[in-house]
């Protein structure tokens, strides 16, 4: 199983990026995580240019069309998702690349609910199919925590674990 991972977050030492390369590095063998870490290249979203002419977006669909799957994980700025998040999603909408896409939301911050719903609504607008039993908040913020030091702690781990176990089983089931 190939799952694409995407962190909302530009920032070097995001805790979103680290939960993700945490989920990568506690992945079963089979079970194949890539990450799509170029959403600062994409350009600004404009409905009159064609997203099949822009050569991240393509990337990035391509990555799409190649993943059973999908895990966000963005932080909250002023209430909502972050900009770069939103503009790749935005890039999306016209095309089937998301449709039905299996997706689960980490989320790092047990204050976040607002970019967390956020991300739901766009989500299920956008017509992916949000597995609820994958989705967790891991609260990282304030932890200094890199990757490692979140594969290093047990409930963490666990939780990370037991995540990616009910995502698999629900692509397999579907």
């Amino acid at each position: 199983m190939k799952i694409l991972a995407i962190s909302g977050s530009l920032r070097k030492d995001s805790y979103n990026t680290a939960l993700l390369k945490a989920m990568k590095a506690l992945a079963p063998e089979h079970i194949e995580i890539t990450f799509f870490d170029e959403l600062g290249l994409i350009p600004l979203f404009n409905p009159d240019i064609d997203p099949n002419t822009v050569a991240n977006v393509i990337a990035l669909k391509n990555s799409l069309a190649a993943t059973d799957g999908l895990f966000f994980s963005s932080p909250e700025y002023a209430h909502g998702i972050s900009g770069v998040l939103k503009n790749a999603l935005d890039w999306l909408v016209s095309g089937e690349e998301f449709v039905d896409m299996p997706v689960a939301i980490f989320n790092t911050s047990p204050r976040a609910s607002h970019a967390l719903d956020s991300l739901y609504e766009i989500v299920r607008t956008m017509s992916g199919n949000i597995i609820d039993s994958a989705c967790i908040t891991v609260p990282l913020l304030g932890s200094n925590l890199t990757a490692e030091g979140i594969v290093e702690d047990h409930f963490m781990s666990e939780s990370i674990t037991s995540a990616i176990n009910a995502f698999y089983v629900a692509i397999v089931n579907n």
